[in-house]
Formats: structure tokens, C-alpha cells, sequence
């Protein structure tokens, strides 16, 4: 049976974000993501194993060895523009099969007075650089705390903005929020109140800002010891429940064998996959030699990934969240003349004629 694109169209999927989804996903529609776009936490691990501080090359040196390791393995290839994503593409570090993802924000971005972050794109960068560098997704980080107004707001604003850029370049967008702990009253929230409030931020958060992306990346809704794995389980079926688009869980720096339960356990609740970085390869920088160090990628990296894989293909397919199938998607036909009116081209008048004689 054949069915208009004009339903894709309708829930927002047009052709650059299709396409996008169809690069970054398993061929069942199930999305197994690592990332290696942490600037931040990986130049600190560099620099504790090393004891200075790492040059721009060292640090590149890294995500392409990662990613040469990785990538084969993976559905989709998470990297930063400053240093990962042409020195990987140029070094031939990412197979042809594995889609690639680039973060548009900026890596520790400003506060505000409650010591709240406020997102902004990293500087020289955007959307429309990502696109046009032949990349098949934009990732933003936006820090998010409901409670927190000030923050709340200029990140909401924030996510607003590169949704809509990605819109208008047609290119596919992954939305990541984080809870944080903040100043209440001058004074810094402890981690512990911050922990017993994660799993309602992470549920709230997906209320507010989950319609406002392609795929929804979320914390895991909690804490193993803060809550039974029943309550646990409640709060991930919320989750799935406020996600209005697809969405995948993120490591948050967890250990494997703890994320590897999480995964688990997302993908029982609706969850369409992952996208993990520090949890398939923080020990990475431990190793005191490159050789080493490759053969922890080659090896304890890639069993990680591989066998988390298996479990994401159990999970729910992206277009599954759409109340799509993959036979409905094989029926799907263009009309004649869409090419014109696509992107912003007149949307009246004959779709035109096709000159038998001429040659295309």
C-alpha cells in the first residue's frame, strides 16, 4: 500500500532529517550512539594520567583513535568540531556505514549569579557549518533545570534557536538536557539534594523540551540506592511517556557494567537506543602508552559497545514512537514537483512537464 510523504512531512519528517535518521540508525531502526565529543572531562583525564596539560594534538590524536576503534561498531559517531571531526574524517577513522553526529554548544559555558549554566554555541561554529561539512546531525547540550527560572529560560530559548536552525538547514537534531545542582538562597544545593530530585527533573525536563528535537537523548531517570529498581521502573515509563519524540540514553560517565543495566532496563521501557561516551572508554587514559592504550579500544572498548548493541536491537524502533513501521515507510511516494516546492519554493501552480527529448 502506498502512502503520501506528506504524513512524514506532517510529524516533521522531512528529507534531510530522514535521511539523517536513516544514517545514524541500525538497520531496524533502533540507534546504538558513542560519543567522543567531551572536551572538558577528557582533556582532565589527559592531563591527571600525564600530570600537564595536553596539546591540541594529543587531544585529537585521541578521538581519532577512538573513533577508528569505535565507529565500525556503532550505528552513529558522536564528535565535537574543535578537535574530532575533520581530523577523524581526514584520517579515514569513520567506516562509510556509520553515520556521524556534531555538538553545536560550547564546552563550559557561563553561569549565572545561582552558579546555573547558560548554553551558547561554541564560538566560530553553528548549524549551518555542521551541515555544510557533511555531517548527519547536530547534538546540543542544554543544561536544564526547571526550578532554576533564570537558567530555565535562557536554555529553553537556546534549544529554540538551534531547533529552528536545524530546520531550516534540513538537518537532524539530537537534544540533550541535563539536571544540575544550583545555588538556593546563596547557597549551593548539596549532591545529595541533587540527587533526590534527578529522576522528577529528568521526567519534567522531557515534558518541556522533548517536542523540541528529533531525538531526545535522557538521563537515566534516577539512581541505583536512591530508588528500588521498581521505582525505577515507574520512572522510566514516565519518561517514555513525556518524550514526544524518539529518544536514547546517555552514560553520564557511569560506569559500564551499571550503564550496561541501565540500557537494559530503558530499553524494556520504549527507549529506540544510546548514545554513551565515558562509560565505553574512560579507563582509555589510564594506559601509559599509545599501543596500550589502542589495545584497550581494540579490545575491552569494542566488547562494551558490541554487547551493548545486542541489547539496544531488542529496543523499540525510532519510527515506532511515530506509529510508523518499516512497510509503511517502504510505501511512502513523493508527489510530482516536490523537488520545487521543497525548501522554500512556490507551493502553487502545475508541478511542469517532463521534455521527453531533453537529457537528464
Amino acid at each position: 500500500m502506498l502512502h503520501s510523504v506528506t504524513r512524514l512531512q506532517g510529524l516533521g519528517l522531512t528529507p534531510g532529517k530522514l535521511r539523517g535518521l536513516q544514517r545514524i540508525s541500525n538497520p531496524n531502526g533502533t540507534l546504538t550512539m558513542v560519543a567522543t565529543d567531551q572536551n572538558s572531562s577528557m582533556i582532565s583525564m589527559m592531563k591527571k594520567a600525564t600530570g600537564k596539560d595536553p596539546t591540541y594534538a594529543e587531544v585529537a590524536d585521541a578521538k581519532v583513535m577512538l573513533s577508528r576503534s569505535l565507529s565500525p561498531y556503532c550505528s552513529g559517531l558522536l564528535v565535537d568540531g574543535y578537535y574530532g571531526y575533520w581530523s577523524t574524517v581526514a584520517a579515514y577513522a569513520v567506516p562509510p556505514s556509520t553515520g556521524l553526529l556534531i555538538r553545536v554548544e560550547k564546552s563550559g559555558a557561563a553561569k549565572n549569579a545561582n552558579d546555573a549554566p547558560c548554553g551558547e554555541v561554541e564560538p566560530g561554529w553553528g548549524v549551518a557549518k555542521i551541515k555544510r561539512c557533511g555531517a548527519d546531525a547536530v547534538k546540543l547540550l542544554a543544561q536544564f533545570e526547571p526550578a532554576e527560572f533564570d537558567s530555565a529560560e535562557r536554555n529553553f530559548q537556546f534549544t529554540i534557536e538551534m531547533y529552528n536552525e536545524c530546520i531550516k538547514h534540513d538537518i537532524l537534531f539530537l537534544l540533550e538536557p541535563l539536571h544540575f545542582g544550583y545555588k538556593v538562597n546563596g547557597e549551593m544545593e548539596t549532591k545529595e539534594a541533587t540527587a533526590k530530585r534527578k529522576a522528577k527533573t529528568v521526567i519534567d525536563t522531557a515534558h518541556y523540551l522533548s517536542r523540541y528535537c528529533d531525538v531526545y537523548k535522557a538521563e537515566f531517570p534516577g539512581t541505583f540506592g536512591v530508588e528500588t529498581d521498581a521505582q525505577l521502573v515507574d520512572n522510566l515509563k514516565k519518561l517514555n511517556d513525556a518524550c514526544v519524540k524518539p529518544w536514547v540514553l546517555l552514560s553520564a560517565g557511569v560506569d559500564y557494567d551499571q550503564y550496561k543495566k541501565q540500557v537494559e532496563m530503558a530499553m524494556k521501557a520504549g527507549a529506540s537506543g544510546i548514545l554513551g561516551g565515558r562509560a565505553f572508554w574512560k579507563e582509555f587514559f589510564t594506559y601509559a602508552t599509545p599501543a596500550e592504550r589502542q589495545k584497550f579500544a581494540d579490545t575491552e572498548c569494542v566488547r562494551r559497545v558490541k554487547e551493548t548493541d545486542a541489547i539496544v536491537k531488542t529496543g523499540t524502533p525510532w519510527f515506532a514512537k511515530y506509529g510508523l513501521s518499516m512497510d509503511s515507510l517502504h510505501g511512502m511516494r513523493a508527489a510530482e514537483g516536490w523537488h520545487a516546492r521543497y525548501g522554500g519554493g512556490t507551493a502553487g501552480g502545475p508541478a511542469g512537464k517532463v521534455d521527453p527529448t531533453s537529457v537528464y
